[in-house]
């Protein structure tokens, strides 16, 4: 029987396929003619697209903040992935496990169901992210013992305290990597009078980004257009910049820790003093962000073993186990 793990990310979407490991890892991006509505690209293809595209052509982003935008851009991008992914075996139809939002509304699990149907599934599952990072990241998630995730996505922050194999308190913030690389357009633009696009931002954020001030700086050369001048123009940024433009999203994120703390049991508190914050998701590779959680709330934080792909991994273990795991399973049809 086939059987698929889909992590769907705002930013990212990456497939799972048991005894397989990861098939697909690409960015959850729609190219659509404006003429006759058809789907031109997805993935890889339609990312190089942004901001390059004529008048006859959209990119769309389907999912937004972690939710789903636009239905069926959705429908037709999971199509293409699921085709993608079990490739000749294309006439068994895979059941499918989908991660969604710690807060998902009923509405939107419909939608998610109905989406994955119509792209060809025969059986939907769907489970909370935290949940999947968390087993993902090798955490014990049965255990009678307070375990504290934090997965920083693209469109969203989750922070979940889970216990017996269940979230006891979470907490959730539209916060991720899409709008810590607008403060970087943001900042640069207001403080050097550049423009630049968000795919430069992100190339920033990775390469010198920060969630702390460093005593040596490291320095990166940027293009973009001069506001002034209007023509192009490269300058010189460091990375205490971007820690300064990333401060006040990443102090959002650390308040959503200290909110969860404030309503956790105090046996799991002790529980979570001892063992730490695990952070996964895209973001937990913003360098030094482990120290910045650890600095202000003075609990231990990690990152997981290879962060972005936790909850894709939570995805197949679930889908091998999931007699061990059917409580947390939300939704089958």
């Amino acid at each position: 029987m086939s059987k698929i793990g889909i992590d769907l990310g705002t930013t990212n979407t990456v497939v799972f396929i048991p005894k397989k490991g990861i098939v697909i890892n690409e960015p959850s991006v729609v190219a659509i003619s404006v003429l006759d509505n058809q789907l031109l690209a997805v993935g890889n293809l339609a990312k190089e697209m942004i901001g390059r595209t004529p008048d006859s052509i959209v990119v769309h982003r389907p999912l937004v903040d972690g939710a789903i935008a636009d239905y069926r851009i959705t429908g037709a991008m999971l199509k293409y992935f699921i085709k993608k992914a079990i490739g000749v075996m294309s006439f068994v139809k895979p059941e499918v496990l989908i991660s969604v939002p710690a807060g998902i509304t009923s509405t939107e699990k419909r939608a998610v169901i109905e989406a994955t149907l119509n792209a060809g599934a025969r059986a939907v599952y769907l489970v909370k992210e935290p949940v999947l990072a968390a087993i993902g990241a090798k955490i014990p998630i049965n255990n009678p013992s307070g375990n504290m995730i934090l997965n920083i996505g693209g469109g969203t922050t989750e922070l979940a305290v889970i216990s017996l194999g269940g979230i006891v308190s979470w907490n959730s913030v539209r916060i991720g990597g899409n709008k810590l690389d607008l403060a970087i357009v943001d900042y640069i633009k207001k403080k050097h009078e550049l423009a630049i696009g968000e795919r430069t931002a992100e190339l920033i954020k990775i390469s010198i980004g920060s969630a702390i001030k460093q005593p040596e700086e490291e320095k990166i050369n940027i293009k973009g257009r001069d506001l002034a001048s209007g023509y192009p123009q490269t300058i010189e940024i460091s990375s205490n910049e971007i820690t300064e433009a990333l401060s006040e999203h990443l102090r959002e994120i650390v308040q959503i820790v200290k909110n969860v703390l404030e309503v956790t049991p105090p046996e799991l508190c002790a529980d979570i003093i001892d063992k730490g914050i695990t952070i996964s998701g895209g973001g937990a590779l913003l360098k030094n962000i482990a120290t910045l959680i650890t600095r202000v709330t003075g609990v231990p934080a990690h990152v997981a073993d290879d962060p972005l792909f936790c909850v894709a991994r939570g995805t197949g273990i679930v889908l091998e186990n999931l007699d061990v795991y059917k409580k947390n399973v939300v939704a089958k049809r």
